[in-house]
Formats: C-alpha cells, structure tokens, sequence
C-alpha cells in the first residue's frame, strides 16, 4: 500500500536542464515490492489512489502488466497522479518531486477496510507514506496498531526521503511506526542519518518491537536481527551498479518472499540479494529477478561459496 508516480527522465542520462527528450515511467516503492513479489511466484495487489488522468492509467498498467492485482487501486476524480523527474548529475541522480496534494496522499484508514484485502498473509508498508499527508500516516498508525488486516504479518521499510521530510523530523516519526511494524527494513546509512545509529546492533536496540529487522549495508551485505537468537549476516554480491534506485525495492521483495515461504534467514538474506542484483544493473527501478533454477542453487550453496559463486551463476542466468 503506497504511492506510485509517473517518472521523467532524460533519455540520454544528462542533465535535466540540457534534455530535449524525456522517458516515461512508473517509479514507487510499494509497487515495486508488490510487482517483485508477483514474478517470484506469489499473489500479489498493490492498493493506492491514482488521478483520473493519462498518468493514472499508465501507472496503472504498469503495474498490472508487472502481474500484480491492481483491482483495489481507486481513482480520485479530483486530484492528479503524483509525478517525479530524475535529474541525473556526476555525484548521482537527484529527484524533484511534483506529489503535493495527489490522489495518493488523500489514502485514508477506509483504504484498509475495502473487502478484497480480507485473508491477506503479509501487509507490506513504507515510511514514505507518513510523509505524504496527515491521513496517510493516520492510516499507518491503523495499519501498524490497530491490526485492521487481522492475521497478516506487517512489514516496514523505513524508506527515508529527505526530499519530502528532514531528517529532524522525519526520525522519531519513522522510529515510532518502525517499532510497531512486524518486519523492519532499513538502510544503515538512514539509520545514521535518522537515529545516530552506527551499527545493526544499535539499530535493533532502538527498535525493540519488531520480530525481526534486517539493516541493509549497500555493496557490503545486509544482517538480519531477530527479536531472539543470533544476528543472521550475509554479504552483497559484487555488482556493477548503473544506478541504485529501486534495488532496495527488489532486496525487500525476495527476503519478504523468502518468509513467506518459510525459509531461513541466511536464505530469506540470500534471496534478497539475488532479486537486488539485477536491479542494480540497469538504469531502470525494476528488472526480472533470476529464474527459479537459477535462484534454487544459489541458495543451496555453502558459504564458503558465497558471494562470488552466485554472482556468476547471476549473470550467467535470466537475471540479468
């Protein structure tokens, strides 16, 4: 449950300002996690508000061509669909958003009750909501506390965007509604930013909540912490990174995946890397994970075989 936006890019990867042609596409959280989840094999809806506009409809089949049920989507015949531009620059892509007063952030706890979510497993969020209007964190709040999914597990990625809220803000706000979810995700460098974090044990002690909360490390590897037991570590594989947008996206997916079919966490860690890595190869915000073969035995591999194994069984696989 989130916004999804149209997104506009230079086609030629320059600078915004020198572009003659813009590309056209979709780009949210959420539904990337839902369109991710979708090609790795599971039912999967994506439940938002679009504008009755051109930008809507692309949005919406996008996401529908992705495989992800798009039926409990609305459209708001009195507000637009949000929209994005990248700016691509020599330190990285900067984004400029035009979201203000969209159809998604008048989301409201009546997006939760609608009877198409009744019997869901896993209700997956992200703290880019609680930004967006006064509604949509009421909704995170009922989402979080009042369990009005009853029996769904709730997960929860941090998802700081400074361009939408400081960090001073921003940090108690995305700690309280981390500490209520089930399943946290977070980057170490938002934790930093965010909470003074350092480190995952510093992260896990300022959320005590949750069941379990993995912090991402970017090319390092990633560490999932559960409430009991023994921190769980597992390294990135190397890859050449075009651009990161959207790979945390994709990490979520295939560890949410690997829980929900019931695997360890140094696999549920392992399958988040592989459905990562081939996001980060290409200039878009999402890319076909490997085939199921192909994820099957990386997974099965020892560790003393892990990164650099996977890695080629990767490129060498439909992942790419």
């Amino acid at each position: 449950m989130g916004e999804t936006m149209v997104v506009l890019a230079p086609d030629d990867g320059g600078r915004l300002e020198h572009a003659a042609r813009l590309t056209v596409g979709v780009g949210g959280a959420e539904s990337n996690v839902a369109a991710g989840l979708a090609r790795l094999g599971h039912r999967a809806a994506w439940v938002s508000r679009v504008g009755d506009d051109p930008f809507g409809r692309r949005v919406v089949a996008e996401v529908a061509a992705a495989g992800v049920d798009v039926s409990l989507v609305a459209v708001d015949r009195d507000a637009p669909t949000g929209l994005y531009l990248k700016d691509p620059g020599p330190d990285g892509t900067r984004v400029l958003y035009h979201r203000a007063g969209s159809a998604a952030s008048r989301l409201d706890t009546a997006d939760l009750a609608r009877p198409g979510l009744a019997g869901a497993r896993l209700l997956h969020l992200s703290g880019i909501t609680a930004a967006l209007s006064g509604t949509c964190r009421d909704l995170l709040v009922s989402a979080l506390d009042g369990r009005a999914l009853p029996g769904a597990q709730v997960s929860f990625d941090v998802n700081h965007r400074p361009a939408l809220w400081p960090a001073e803000r921003a940090g108690p706000v995305l700690r309280d509604l981390a500490d209520r979810a089930d399943v946290v995700l977070v980057g170490l460098d938002e934790a930093a930013l965010l909470w003074s974090a350092g480190d995952p044990a510093a992260v896990r002690a300022l959320l005590p909540g949750p069941e379990l909360v993995v912090v991402k490390d970017g090319p390092v590897g990633a560490t999932a912490l559960p409430r009991t037991g023994p921190a769980v570590v597992v390294p990135a594989l190397p890859v050449d990174v075009v651009e990161p947008v959207g790979a945390g996206d994709a990490f979520a997916a295939g560890f949410l995946s690997g829980l929900l079919r019931g695997l360890d966490l140094r696999a549920c860690l392992r399958l988040g890397h592989l459905t990562a890595a081939p996001v980060l190869a290409v200039p878009g915000d999402t890319a076909p994970p490997p085939d199921a073969e192909t994820i099957a035995r990386a997974l099965a591999l020892p560790d003393e075989a892990w990164p650099e194994d996977a890695r080629a069984r990767v490129r060498g696989g439909s992942g790419r």
